[in-house]
């Protein structure tokens, strides 16, 4: 069997006529005569609807086509010549091998059918769609051998299809643009977050434009707070004007009627305040939309396009919702606005307006609000001078996101103050202020760190009341995390009966760093609140010492956290370093009582220390004593112990080492037996110190030491 090709090109070597009933005569499919007396028959009715009929003959290379059929491939009766390849000969080259390749593979596949469409140029240029649907004749051997068929003009079809496709495809595009504008438009919470989805990446897109102007009525005034677009900052002019007829987008505010411009010529005749403009402006049609919401006009936006525009009806329709759906967002986010600048008023006066100063030390505070929501919460801070030169410090956390917490942090923070300016110790300010919020009759709860700081000695008692313990950083840079005892939130243990809150003594030696906050600088959804404990110790060792310093630190080392829905109180204090003179120089360190590294930490240091300063022959014995003295009130006390290493300025130089505990018992004197495994410390003392003793220090003592020549000069 021939090739289709070979079939096409066959020009009548074995070539026929248009065979009886099929060709130039009329006859049905069947051969039978049609019938006579004015009737219509079937081949009548397939010619009226540009219906025709074939017969191919495979063997004989011959095709036979009625004379509906020629007129569906253009083809003139009285010139066919029964070849095939005269019949597809107004086929473009590539819709006669598409064609080809369908006959092919139906005649290779061994179906007995097929169908395809194809287009025909015709004489006067145009186009016609064709269809084709054959049954391949087979025989005994299942060898194609004849193929019939008929042949349709579908050009309306295929136009009307394509016009429908293309209906529904501007459809979607508009329901597509409305829907991803709602999307963008539903997570605007404030004016400026409506301007961004608005103006930001894909927002033109959106809304299908080149362009954007966005303007709010403020009073009296039309005020232009959004333009995107190429070139539109030349219209930077008319941001801010009165709120009176002379241009399109103020008379369509005044008006609450949309203004459709299809060319900008026509629009400058109208309003000639714009004429300087239409030559610096890349477009060529414009749509000004009032933005109504509630019978309210709340301005005006304007979408400009490049190319020019009758706007069709489902145009108008289209720009008139999404002016809708903007209105709406405008009006959530101006009275959102409106309530959160009253709520961040109301809390501004809830704060410490300023942080006083402190002799000894320097304070550092800082208050985030979250970047989600009304920004307005519980979370606060204080500094509270105190009797005797001591200093309160306090960071808390009312339960609530709104503008309730706010007036609860308000009122509570002032009654600790009050309870805290009167004196009484950490403990009872806390219990204070648990039964004060409980008889305040409200269902929120609070939780707070208070410690009063003693800044000429270092020391801090610390309370919790369900809230974070601070942490401390030491002067060589490592973070400490004190465990402070702690009792339950403000309110509820007043509910519960149990106002008990026990303080927890630490020592803060000079240079050293108290470190306290709310939940929200360490706590995100769906981590554990001790890594953020972590990253937040590593964070301040990692800082600069200052305290105004470190602060900035936290701030920028945490501000993802603070976006991630809740308000942050840092508060940072920082006791004055001692460095003492270059002929006296001084360093303190606090060892904790359940630091196991502590103990040859300390000795390191000193040993280092007394190498910078140029008195490496007393290292020895130095790191020797301080091994002695630390590990007796390591293993002797309840407590840590505070370590002083300075250089007497004297004319004979010696080493001091001073070790301060707050135990009240003092070093007894022994006689240790040869077996004996302790009692040789202050023997040891007698051995290398040119002189020691014991001070009483307020709450505990310190055993102090002289390390160098025995004799003055």
């Amino acid at each position: 069997m021939r090739t289709m090709k070979d079939n096409w090109e066959h020009e009548g070597q074995r070539g026929l006529g248009v065979r009886p009933g099929l060709g130039a005569h009329t006859g049905s499919l069947d051969g039978r005569p049609e019938p006579h007396g004015g009737e219509i028959g079937p081949t009548e009715r397939l010619a009226m609807n540009r219906t025709g009929s074939f017969d191919w003959d495979l063997d004989a290379g011959s095709i036979d086509v009625d004379s509906a059929g020629l007129l569906v491939f253009g083809q003139e009766p009285d010139a066919f010549d029964g070849l095939p390849a005269t019949l597809v000969r107004r086929l473009d080259q590539q819709e006669r091998f598409r064609l080809d390749d369908v006959i092919r593979d139906a005649l290779r596949s061994g179906r007995s059918s097929y169908a395809a469409h194809f287009r025909i140029d015709l004489d006067d240029g145009s186009e016609q769609w064709t269809h084709v649907q054959a049954r391949i004749l087979r025989d005994s051997e299942d060898r194609a051998h004849r193929i019939v068929g008929i042949v349709r003009d579908v050009t309306s079809e295929v136009t009307h299809s394509a016009f429908m496709m293309e209906l529904e495809k501007r459809r979607r595009r508009q329901t597509d643009m409305v829907e991803r504008s709602t999307h963008a438009l539903s997570r605007a919470v404030t004016v400026d977050d409506v301007t961004a989805a608005l103006t930001g990446p894909g927002g033109l897109a959106r809304l299908g434009a080149d362009g954007l102007a966005l303007g709010l009525v403020e009073n009296g005034s039309l005020n232009i707070i959004a333009l995107s677009g190429e070139s539109l900052d030349v219209l930077d002019d008319l941001r801010v004007r009165r709120l009176e007829p002379g241009l399109p987008l103020h008379e369509t505010v005044l008006s609450g009627r949309p203004l459709f411009s299809g060319g900008f010529q026509q629009l400058i005749r109208g309003y000639p305040e714009l004429a300087p403009f239409a030559d610096r402006l890349p477009f060529r049609a414009a749509a000004y939309l009032p933005l109504v919401a509630q019978a309210r006009t709340l301005g005006g936006m304007v979408l400009f396009y490049r190319r020019s525009t009758a706007f069709t009806a489902d145009e108008r329709n289209l720009a008139l919702g999404l002016a809708a759906i903007v209105a709406q967002s405008l009006q959530r986010a101006i009275l959102f606005d409106e309530e959160r600048e009253l709520a961040t008023g109301l809390q501004a006066t809830m704060l410490p307006r300023r942080i006083p100063a402190i002799e000894g030390g320097e304070i550092a505070v800082r208050y985030h609000s979250a970047w989600s929501g009304r920004q307005v919460g519980g979370d606060w801070y204080d500094v509270i001078p105190l009797p005797r030169g001591r200093v309160g410090i306090v960071v808390g956390d009312v339960q609530g996101h709104d503008t309730h917490a706010a007036a609860i942090m308000g009122q509570l923070r002032i009654a600790l103050r009050a309870y805290a300016g009167e004196g009484h110790a950490p403990s009872t300010v806390l219990a204070r202020a648990s039964r004060f919020l409980a008889e305040l009759d409200t269902e929120r709860f609070a939780t707070c760190t208070y410690a009063q700081v003693d800044l000429g000695t270092g020391t801090v008692r610390a309370v919790r009341a369900g809230h974070l313990g601070p942490l401390i950083r030491h002067t060589d840079g490592r973070v400490g995390v004190p465990k402070v005892r702690g009792g339950l939130p403000l309110g509820i243990a007043s509910v519960f009966g149990d106002e008990e809150y026990p303080e927890t003594r630490l020592d803060l030696v000079p240079g050293e760093t108290l470190v306290m906050c709310t939940d929200g600088l360490v706590e995100e959804p769906g981590t554990d609140i001790g890594q953020g404990m972590e990253a937040l110790a590593d964070a301040v060792g990692a800082g600069p010492p200052g305290a105004e310093a470190l602060a900035d630190h936290l701030s920028r080392r945490f501000w993802e956290r603070w976006g991630a829905g809740d308000d942050v109180a840092l508060l940072v204090l920082r006791r004055s370093p001692d460095p003492g003179t270059p002929r006296a120089p001084r360093i303190h360190q606090y060892i904790h009582q359940a630091d196991p590294q502590g103990l040859s930490e300390a000795r390191a240091v000193v040993r280092r220390a007394l190498r910078d300063w140029g008195m490496r022959e007393w290292a020895d014995d130095a790191e020797l004593l301080t091994g002695e003295l630390l590990g007796n009130v390591l293993l002797h006390t309840e407590g840590g112990a505070v370590l002083t290493l300075e250089v007497l300025p004297e004319p004979v130089r010696r080493v001091r080492l001073a070790v301060q505990d707050r135990s009240s018992a003092w070093p007894r004197r022994r006689t240790p037996g040869e077996a004996a495994t302790s009692g040789r410390g202050l023997l040891l003392l007698d051995a290398l110190a040119a002189r020691w003793g014991v001070e009483p220090r307020g709450e505990g003592k310190a055993v102090w030491c002289e390390i160098g020549p025995r004799t003055r000069a």
